[in-house]
Parts: C-alpha cells; structure tokens; sequence
C-alpha cells in the first residue's frame, strides 16, 4: 500500500472474500456519497449489486471510531466474516476506503466486469497522517485543462491521501479564473495559452463545481494568483496596470522573470483588491496563494513594499496568505504558510529560515526532489530540467524534517508535488510526468518517518502498476522498479 500505513499485522489463517451478496453498510448519512461511490466502483469490476444499506453489511463503514484516530485517522479490519473500516469523520472513512480499495485485487478499479475472486487477506490497519498538508499543485495557465480532466486529475491523486490541490491560476500565459470586476482577464488574457494555441478559463459555475468535486474527495483547493511578477496575461489586459500605460502583447513563450505589475500606482491594489475578493468568494479553503516568485523584473526595494500591501488584501478578504519563499524577505503577517521550492540553494535555505523567524510555517516542494515537471532522465520527451533530472528515487528519497537546515519540525507542515506544464498540453502526458512519482510525495507527506525507505518503498510501488493500468493511467514504467 501506498502511503504506508502507520501500523498494520497480518492475521494468521484469515482471509476476506467478497460474494456476490455482499452489501455495504453504512451508519453515518454524512458519508453517504463515499459508500454510494465506492459501491458504485466496485459494482462495475465485479458485477455484484453491492447495495448500501444502514447499519452493519458485509464490508461496514462506520464513524463511531475514537476521537484519538483525528480528524483523518482510521481503523480497518479484514478477516473471514467481513471488512470494517472506523473513523471518527467522513474524511477520516474516505482515508480508510482508499486503503481499503489497495487492499483489493487491482481489476478492482476496472470500468467492465472482471473475473473474481476478490479477496482481502485477514488484516488490522491503524492510521492517520504524519502533516497535516498533502498537496500537488496543477499549472493551468501554460496550457489550460478542461473541468473533466482536472476531476480526472482529482480522482487519481485522491487515491494517495493528498488533501489540498493548489491550482496556479494566473501567470504571464494566460489567466484561468473569472473575475467579473475585470472581464478581460479572461476574455484576452485567458485566450491564449503555450504554443500560441486556444486557451481557456474557468467560468464562476465551472470553478464551483471543481472546488465541490474535490470537497467531495477531501481535497481543498488553495488558488494561486501570482503577483507582482509572472503577469503578463494581466498586463496585456489592462494597461492601467503597467508602468508606462501601455499594455503589451500576449505572450504564448516560457522564459520567466520579465513582467511586473507597476507597483507605485494605486490602481494596481485596486486591481488585487477585487481579484483577492472574488477568488476569496469562490474558495471556502482557508489559504490564498499570491506567488511572489521570480520577480525579476520588479525592483527588489519595490518587491518589499508590495509583498505587505497584497498580504494585507489577503487577509483583508477572510484568508491566510501563502506564497512561495520570496516572500519571506520582508514582513510576513501571522498565519502565513510559506512554500519552499528551493534546491541546496543556501539563499533559499536562509529565506526559509527568516520565515519560520518571523513565525511563518513551511510547505516544502524542493524543485529537485518534488517538481513533477522535472525530466525523470536525459531521455525523457516531455518536461524540463532547469533543477536537475529527478528520478522516481531522487523524488522519494529526502525527509522533509531535515531537507532545510536550521528550520524545527515544528515548523514543517507538509508537503507540496509542483507540476508546471510548459511541455504539457494533454492529461496523458501529465499522468506521464505525475505517476509513478506523485505517490512517493504522498507517502513522504503521510507516513511516520521510520517507515520511510527506498527498497521497501520500490517494492510496494511495484503493485501499482497493474492497478494503473485497470485505471488506463498513462504511467511512466521507471526502469529502477520491477513492475509486476
């Protein structure tokens, strides 16, 4: 299984076999739609008619664990007379059916009827998560994806409990998300994407239902504006936002570093005032991404004076603000939540540290290690290698408690996979580049550290292969794992 469970013990001489009566039971209505859903899975692999029912059934989800398994803790039990799965929330149940989905055959996750049998050896799991955030961050603005594939996208990595997807929703390529106040964010700046080709954006409706849809699968959704550099899209909108009032054209190429907002003009915190707003409006979550990475092209005393002025429209619209660790070089408020995407760079590594001074608590998504962007080898046909190759044990093998020197654990609270899509312009090719190192991120954000190793680890994944291909992920079969 992937993430490895906290503790897990065979049970000698037991073993689990679903029948064709099987039911579901279930006795918490607030979970209703998790039973509904993993019933209606297995009913297509197996075609069984599995029916939900209140109470007790053959494989029985129940709330009524102790308060001591937290909000996303589980327990589950597998032997001859049935499968169990205890938690104390719906969140905590959906953690323990994605356990319990592993635990089943991989023709589990087929759309058409497999031939049985479908068995559970005899099992008792306990687990909950080592940090509280687990995030992968999907590029929409290099190339836009459609709401279909970014539910696809959720389904996927959902199956590895992450619980946050941060969307990077606006960058010099295009801008992905309507704001009414300023209608041709999207109408010009979301026309275009990478390569010069149609773009996109997600209107008010079409961003609800992604933020419900991933709701549905415990994942909040942290938005990402990005200010005061990677703007172009903005730029070329509105020309009040520019130094010199003149707007320039839309860019469709990917070097970075070169936009800026103008950041002495009132207008431009006119401008994030009714951004932060609206994007505020639409997102329940409680964190608000404004970048602040690679402003190269916004004078460093500018950057200073900015970060605060657009902190403070953050939290002016009921959210705690996140951004990368640029934004660490000058004040930060309470609550920030920096995210770290540094290599060994020590300039990094001391931003880091002026971070956690100032009582800021870290992400980390070292480029090098957790950028699923980045070329697995010098063969690879899709991705970039700015950071360096990252294969799927360079990507697994690092702890996050140790990664920046001089920062507590204390400070750490998760994790963070980036995928930025320059190079990506389908959904298979961003499974190619996500799988199979996504699930060694997630393990890193949810296992205890003890239970972290690489030839133990390379093992387990071995067993995801069959399942992604019952799944048609569109997988990279890494040479250093022994697929089955």
């Amino acid at each position: 299984m992937i993430p490895q469970p906290t503790a897990q013990q065979a049970l000698a001489d037991e073993t689990f076999l679903l029948e064709a009566d099987a039911t579901i039971g279930l006795d918490d209505p607030s979970a209703q739609l998790i039973a509904d859903r993993f019933a209606a899975q297995l009913r297509r692999s197996t075609g069984y008619a599995l029916p939900v029912q209140g109470g007790t059934g053959t494989i029985t989800l129940s709330t009524s664990g102790p308060e001591s398994l937290g909000a996303e803790g589980y327990e589950l039990r597998a032997d001859a007379s049935g499968v169990t799965v205890t938690a104390t929330t719906a969140e905590g149940l959906f953690r323990g059916v994605t356990t319990l989905r592993q635990l089943l055959p991989a023709k589990a996750e087929a759309d058409a009827a497999q031939d049985g049998p479908w068995e559970i050896a005899g099992t008792t799991i306990s687990d909950s998560p080592r940090y509280e955030y687990r995030g992968v961050m999907l590029d929409v603005t290099r190339h836009f994806f459609t709401v279909d594939q970014v539910k696809r996208f959720i389904d996927l990595v959902s199956q590895y409990k992450l619980n946050r997807l941060h969307l990077h929703l606006s960058d010099d390529q295009g801008w992905r998300i309507q704001v009414d106040s300023w209608p041709r964010l999207t109408e010009h700046g979301g026309s275009l994407q990478v390569g010069g080709g149609a773009g996109g954006y997600y209107t008010k409706a079409e961003y609800a239902d992604l933020v419900q849809y991933a709701a549905e699968h415990y994942i909040t959704v942290v938005p990402e504006i990005d200010t005061p550099g990677h703007t172009n899209a903005a730029l070329a909108s509105y020309a009040e936002l520019n130094k010199g009032d003149q707007a320039p054209d839309l860019y469709t190429e990917t070097e970075v570093g070169f936009s800026s907002f103008a950041i002495d003009k009132d207008v431009t915190y006119e401008f994030l005032d009714d951004v932060f707003r609206e994007v505020a409006e639409q997102t329940p979550g409680e964190l608000l991404h404004l970048g602040g990475d690679e402003a190269h092209s916004t004078p460093h005393s500018e950057y200073l004076d900015f970060v605060p002025k657009a902190a403070e429209l953050v939290l002016k619209h009921g959210k705690r603000v996140m951004g990368w660790h640029e934004i660490a070089d000058g004040p930060l408020p309470a609550g920030t939540v920096v995210q770290y995407w540094g290599t060994e760079d020590p300039k990094a590594q001391v931003l880091a540290q002026k971070a956690v001074e100032q009582g800021a608590t870290l992400v980390l998504s070292p480029a090098n290690r957790a950028y699923l962007d980045m070329k697995y080898d010098a063969e690879t046909p899709l991705g970039l290698d700015w950071a360096g190759l990252v294969s799927v044990e360079q990507s697994y093998s690092w702890n996050p408690a140790t990664l920046v020197p001089g920062i507590p654990a204390s400070a750490i609270i998760g994790v963070e996979a980036p995928l930025w899509t320059e190079t990506l312009d389908d959904l298979e090719k961003v499974e190619f580049m996500v799988f199979p190192r996504l699930p060694g991120i997630a393990e890193l954000g949810w296992s205890r550290e003890s239970a972290l190793d690489w030839t133990a680890y390379r093992e387990r994944l071995a067993e995801q292969g069959p399942r992604w291909e019952a799944l048609g992920v569109n997988f990279y079969r890494a040479p250093e794992i022994d697929w089955r």
